[in-house]
């Protein structure tokens, strides 16, 4: 699942932190495998608290822009 990254504005979609603790539920009942990215936040931290989380680094551009942005990545899994 690649959601709106948490904190941010312009996706035009409202996406509360509601719909986050939804799936991360979801991810914690189902019989299926799940992985979520989302941005690294301590927010998203403590909504995903209970899955495996590993932090990568990426770089941010914005329509084909030229101005990169370091930043950090979460990506979530339910699984080992």
């Amino acid at each position: 699942m690649d959601p709106p990254y948490w904190g941010t504005a312009g996706y035009g979609v409202a996406f509360g932190l509601e719909q986050y603790e939804l799936m991360a539920e979801l991810m914690a009942t189902i019989k299926g495998q799940a992985i979520v990215s989302v941005n690294d936040h301590p927010e998203m931290r403590r909504v995903f608290s209970g899955m495996k989380c590993k932090t990568v680094s990426i770089i941010y551009t914005v329509g084909g822009s030229k101005a990169k942005k370091p930043a950090k990545e979460l990506i979530v899994r339910n699984f080992s």
